[in-house]
């Protein structure tokens, strides 16, 4: 039985590092089923259970063995154990959008790791806690329409830390003399510098982590740099700079094989040629990225891609392409619940009607006209480009529904990328947590590392002193004030309570009970998520994987819909153009039920 449950956990991680992290939780939880009596075991099993589950963004499972993991931890002392097992939960409570409690746990990492004179745990959880404020900033700014740089106080504030805790990891990476660890904080610090509108500082530090990215060969790091640094210098309206950067992109995507990435190339690539009135090149990128979301069934790409093309096509005078893309931006708004986005295009589709001087009874169903021959993967053969006039005296202010006459006025050129992109996390995210499966397979402790079972068993690696003085304070509070909430560790999944273990599991200290701080830092918290703590990973509205994350296609949707009757003007003819980190953190694993 013994043999047999280690054997099932050793196969389990090696699908793991292969990447199959479905086969892995399977055997892993073959393995917690058998069950073992050593608890180093059983406490590797469990943190690589709740790591394959984070990868697989199953975020309830993943709390749920990370928080089994902290327990066995705390119960047989293990310090380093429990660093860990804290530096865990609050990557998964980060990703839950739980960001409060996230900086418990990581700041419990940290404390840990300094107690015990761990430089690499203190660099992993100075990093974690800068990933969660830099979330909590991105996630403070979705409902701001401020111009980049003009944040308000607290989500300045936020971000202000998340760079703080960036340039410590970063001088303690470079004391211990890590490379890759270093990459990861320029791009952080670039990152953070983006979101508070410092760009050329944002600049400084990608072109630092492109030379790492490149000197260690990290292919989908140097893609994710060149993006960065597109969009960048998109705000600094050196578009043609920016075009060169976004071309690297695409070729490292398709160099990697990655759709998605290469799709939101083509999307960056088209809005930068249509900011650059090279409407041709323009429409070419959007079709690339058309064709793309029609293939991996993106119906929210899609709908951006055809309000892109009808901007695109508006501006080179093709009113005809143009009222087909926008008929078809309003079917998808409708599909999807797009509220905004169908408001948008009907305005669209009414006024195009008018310029072409026809009705609704005249024009044959949207899905036939120009249909896209998506079966014969050739989008070029169906999307017949007609020659195209560039209108250089006119340009679009966010969206076609604001065609201007064109004064050569900086603030014109910028008008279609207002308020760009300042939120595209996905494709910056090497500098974070990583939520899609790792390259090369293997699962990391929660804080940056990759350990693998074996190592995580080596008592060399991680050492497992027998007191539990913190476990008993928990038990003890709750006998006196939630009696039938007991911390009960013989219901831990997989464990076999023996005399060879039950001396690691029953503490013989003094009893302490905490103070009432305790129990205010659970309700400060956790006052709107007692009843569930393994809730599912806010939803962020319709998810478009070949659209960057909260890009700015979606801030001109919002400003739209505040600035909507501004918009109804008649386009032109054809002929025209700290010191409370430990009791916030003893009552936040109190309400996990650890």
């Amino acid at each position: 039985m013994e043999a047999s449950c280690l054997e099932l956990a050793l196969e389990g991680e090696r699908l793991c590092k292969s990447g199959d992290f479905k086969g892995g939780t399977a055997f892993f939880e073959a393995a917690v089923q058998v069950g073992t009596e050593d608890l180093k075991t059983l406490s590797a099993i469990y943190s690589q259970l709740g790591n394959a589950y984070f990868y697989l963004k199953e975020y309830g499972k993943a709390l749920e063995y990370h928080r089994h993991d902290l327990t066995l931890a705390r119960t047989i002392g293990d310090r380093i154990g429990e660093a860990k097992a804290s530096g865990n939960l609050g990557n998964t409570l980060k990703v839950l959008g739980r960001f409060d409690e996230a900086v418990v746990c990581c700041q419990r990492h940290l404390d840990i790791s300094q107690e015990q004179e761990d430089k690499v745990g203190e660099a992993r959880a100075l990093y974690n806690i800068g990933n969660v404020f830099h979330g909590k900033g991105k996630q403070q700014l979705w409902g701001c329409t401020q111009e980049p740089g003009e944040l308000p106080p607290d989500v300045r504030e936020t971000l202000q830390k998340a760079t703080l805790y960036y340039e410590m990891n970063l001088a303690l990476v470079k004391e211990l003399g890590d490379r890759a660890a270093q990459g990861r904080a320029f791009g952080n610090l670039g990152n953070t510098q983006y979101l508070l509108g410092n760009f050329v500082e944002a600049i400084k530090f990608h072109r630092q982590r492109l030379s790492i990215a490149k000197e260690f060969g990290d292919k989908a790091a140097e893609r994710r740099a060149y993006s960065n640094l597109g969009n960048a210098l998109i705000f600094l309206g050196q578009f043609n700079s920016a075009t060169e950067y976004y071309r690297k992109t695409l070729q490292l995507s398709r160099q990697l094989r990655d759709q998605v990435m290469e799709a939101q190339a083509c999307y960056s690539l088209g809005n930068t040629y249509t900011l650059l009135q090279q409407y041709e090149k323009a429409i070419e990128y959007h079709l690339k990225h058309l064709y793309i979301a029609q293939e991996l069934t993106d119906r929210v790409g899609e709908g951006r891609a055809c309000w892109s093309l009808g901007n695109a096509y508006v501006s080179s005078g093709n009113h005809k392409q143009a009222l087909h893309f926008a008929r078809k931006h309003l079917d998808i708004s409708k599909e999807i619940g797009d509220r905004n986005g169908e408001l948008t295009a009907r305005m669209n589709v009414e006024q195009l009607m008018e310029v072409l001087g026809v009705n609704e009874s005249d024009l044959s169903p949207s899905s036939s006209e120009f249909e896209m021959q998506g079966e014969t993967g050739n989008i070029f053969a169906s999307e017949k480009l007609n020659t195209v006039l560039m209108r250089l005296g006119y340009s679009f202010d966010c969206g076609f529904t604001s065609l201007q006459k064109f004064g050569r006025d900086p603030s014109d050129e910028d008008c279609f990328f207002d308020l760009l992109s300042k939120f595209q996390s996905s494709r910056m995210d090497d500098q974070r947590c990583n939520l899609d499966n790792p390259e090369n397979g293997d699962t990391r402790d929660g804080s940056g590392s990759m350990l693998s079972l074996s190592e995580m068993l080596d008592p060399a690696v991680t050492t497992s002193p027998q007191t539990e003085e913190l476990f008993d304070l928990i038990e003890s509070s709750q006998s006196r004030r939630l009696d039938d909430q007991r911390v009960n560790v013989g219901n831990l999944p997989g464990l076999r309570i023996t005399h060879n273990n039950l001396g690691h599991l029953v503490g013989e200290g003094d009893h302490q009970e905490p103070s009432d701080d305790f129990f205010n830092m659970l309700i400060k918290c956790q006052s709107s998520r007692i009843d569930d703590q393994r809730c599912s990973p806010p939803e962020g509205g319709p998810h478009a994987p070949t659209v960057p994350d909260e890009d700015f296609f979606s801030l001109i949707q919002r400003v739209q819909a505040k600035r909507m009757d501004e918009q109804r003007v008649h386009l032109p003819s054809d002929e025209q153009d700290d010191s409370d980190s430990a009791d916030q953190y003893n009552a936040l694993i109190f309400s996990l039920g650890v």
